[in-house]
């Protein structure tokens, strides 16, 4: 397997900066790490970016996460792994990384089960940070990078 061209973001040093920026934020506001992860890797899972399906269980098991829920996530709904806030954050996830699936894709159900978790801020980071990994798997997907060799 071959990538048809670097990650674009590799290839305009700007957009690399911006977009770890916009991570670093993301960071900041309440979100747990672990529950971050879980969220990049089910749009990464909803996306088929390899490179990412690849890199953020590594990345989770680094903050603690278990085998046994990363091995779960694509079936969270039917998991017993999960807490409340997290399932709530991974329904997000899956509403806004699918945006063109129904005609009102951020339901107000899912938007409200979230508000009972997080507040203000740590929406706006979790919103964010699910529109960040969404960027990063249409960048990876496009051009076709290849899992395990994405920044070498």
């Amino acid at each position: 397997m071959q990538a048809r061209m670097n990650n674009p973001a590799l290839v305009l040093p700007e957009a690399m900066k911006a977009l770890h920026a916009l991570g670093v934020a993301t960071e900041l506001e309440g979100v747990p790490a672990r529950t971050r992860e879980l969220c990049h890797l089910r749009a990464s899972q909803i996306n088929g970016c390899s490179v990412c399906v690849d890199m953020h269980p590594r990345l989770a098991r680094q903050h603690g996460e278990t085998d046994q829920r990363l091995f779960a996530v694509g079936a969270w709904r039917d998991a017993p792994f999960f807490s409340d806030a997290e399932r709530a954050a991974l329904a997000l996830t899956e509403s806004v990384t699918r945006l063109s699936d129904r005609a009102d894709p951020v339901p107000d159900d899912v938007w409200e089960e979230a508000t009972k978790y997080y507040d203000e801020k740590a929406l706006a980071a979790l919103i964010l940070s699910i529109a960040l990994i969404n960027v990063w798997n249409r960048l990876n997907v496009s051009v076709k990078m290849v899992a395990g060799a994405a920044w070498s």
